[in-house]
């Protein structure tokens, strides 16, 4: 069968490739080799305009056009290419070598790759491929969900709301207040994880410039390759092995992990107030919640994020725990788990569109929230003792306790007790304000 959305094995290419196709910009094959081939043509310039071999100036932009101008089906070439030589970057160079031929550069072909290995090639374009998912992608995402949340808790910022420790009533706060707390822990994380450098391997062979050298012994290789990183936006690691240390790389998915850690804790808290009455969920014309039960509109949307987000972070935690590992200068099982960094990346923008999806349909319903804090008068207990440990009363934990623990307490108990209470008058017209609704702590 030919490949469609249909027939494609992974659900990111199938079910759900018209919301993340754009992302085959930078983690499909195609992508993968368009990448190769700006290090392989920036390379053969830097090295052009060291003076290497003679390149003309006028010449970069006609070499810039073989990336720029590349297409899937010129990326089919060199698969051809690739099922010949049976290596993927070697095909990419006889690619760029064709492609020089056709520009009359013949006579300087075989400075395509000099003195590289195929890491320095792929530590160098993953790297970079991934950085300009982040940067175009994944933070832009994170930043648009952060400013939907603070619209919201700016909505909701007088919303009382019976808060819940251990799954039990306690304190009462507010609903916007609840919504910032994600908002500050995404924010942080954003802040850390974009902090991470975005480093890469350029050395030769195992890390020493030593076919370079033993060309060219005078010139200053290790300055060469530190500044064509540069350029790219990359920071060249000063002392590896065949590959990169993938300590960095690593940084990064553990980030972006606790940011999807962050948005599973988020989900699951929105699921469960959805479940409590204290959100509606709009509904569409013709969509169907259950199967079997009319009534039933589902937080699917949640609940999807949720799923995605699990499934990212497994595979992340994979690649970060396994990348940095290698057998002495290097083996191969890098490069096997480097091609699915595309895969957490998908399931994590997928399930930010979900999030995003279920917001949209979120309708506050305050009287269930009110009525939530009618039914638990038990949780003024606290603010009613503080204010007579203020006034010097007797035990007055001990008495709260004695009062609360075990008991249906209403507004009619706490109000007979306050009555009770030794005080003056002025104190107790203090405690008969509070209620459950306005005992909310600071308002931010």
């Amino acid at each position: 069968m030919d490949l469609n959305a249909l027939t494609a094995i992974s659900p990111l290419d199938g079910r759900y490739r018209s919301q993340l196709h754009h992302l085959d910009y930078y983690f499909s094959e195609y992508a993968l080799i368009r990448y190769r081939l700006l290090v392989e043509v920036e390379y053969f310039i830097a090295l052009g305009s060291k003076k290497f071999f003679p390149l003309r100036v006028n010449q970069y932009k006609a070499l810039r056009d073989i990336y720029e101008q590349f297409t899937p089906e010129k990326a089919a070439e060199i698969k051809n290419l690739e099922r010949v030589t049976n290596h993927d970057v070697k095909a990419v160079e006889y690619y760029i070598k064709k492609e020089l031929e056709a520009l009359k550069m013949s006579g300087v072909k075989e400075w395509v790759h000099f003195g590289l290995t195929s890491q320095d090639i792929n530590n160098t374009a993953v790297p970079l491929m991934w950085k300009e998912a982040l940067e175009h992608e994944f933070y832009p995402a994170v930043a648009n969900l952060i400013l939907e949340l603070k619209q919201l808790a700016k909505a909701w910022a007088k919303i009382p709301m019976l808060a819940r420790t251990h799954g039990q009533p306690a304190s009462p706060t507010r609903l916007g207040k609840e919504i910032m707390v994600f908002v500050e822990r995404l924010e942080g994380q954003l802040d850390l994880v974009q902090s991470i450098p975005y480093t890469c391997k350029f050395g030769g062979a195992t890390g020493n410039f030593n076919a370079h050298h033993i060309a060219f012994p005078r010139a200053a290789w290790v300055k060469f390759g530190n500044d064509f990183c540069q350029r790219l936006g990359l920071q060249r690691q000063q002392y590896t092995t065949q590959i990169e240390h993938y300590d960095h790389f690593a940084a990064h998915f553990d980030g972006v992990k606790r940011i999807n850690n962050i948005l599973i804790d988020f989900c699951r808290d929105i699921w469960t107030y959805i479940s409590m009455d204290y959100f509606k969920q709009k509904t569409r014309v013709g969509e169907i919640g259950s199967s079997a039960m009319p009534h039933k509109v589902n937080p699917i949307d949640f609940e999807n994020a949720e799923g995605n987000l699990g499934l990212a972070n497994a595979i992340l935690e994979h690649l970060s725990a396994k990348l940095p590992i290698s057998r002495l200068q290097r083996d191969l099982t890098d490069s096997t788990v480097l091609r699915n960094i595309g895969v957490p990346f998908g399931h994590t923008i997928l399930s930010f569109k979900s999030v995003h999806k279920g917001l949209g349909k979120l309708v506050l319903n305050e009287a269930a929230l009110r009525a939530d804090l009618e039914r638990n008068w038990a949780v003024v207990a606290e603010a009613i003792q503080t204010v007579l440990r203020r006034e010097n009363y007797p035990s007055p934990y001990e008495a709260l306790k004695e009062l609360t623990r075990g008991q249906e307490i209403n507004e009619k108990t706490i109000r007979a007790f306050i009555a009770s209470l030794k005080v003056s008058k002025a104190v107790k017209k203090e405690l008969n304000a509070i209620t459950p609704w306005n005992y909310t702590g600071v308002v931010f």
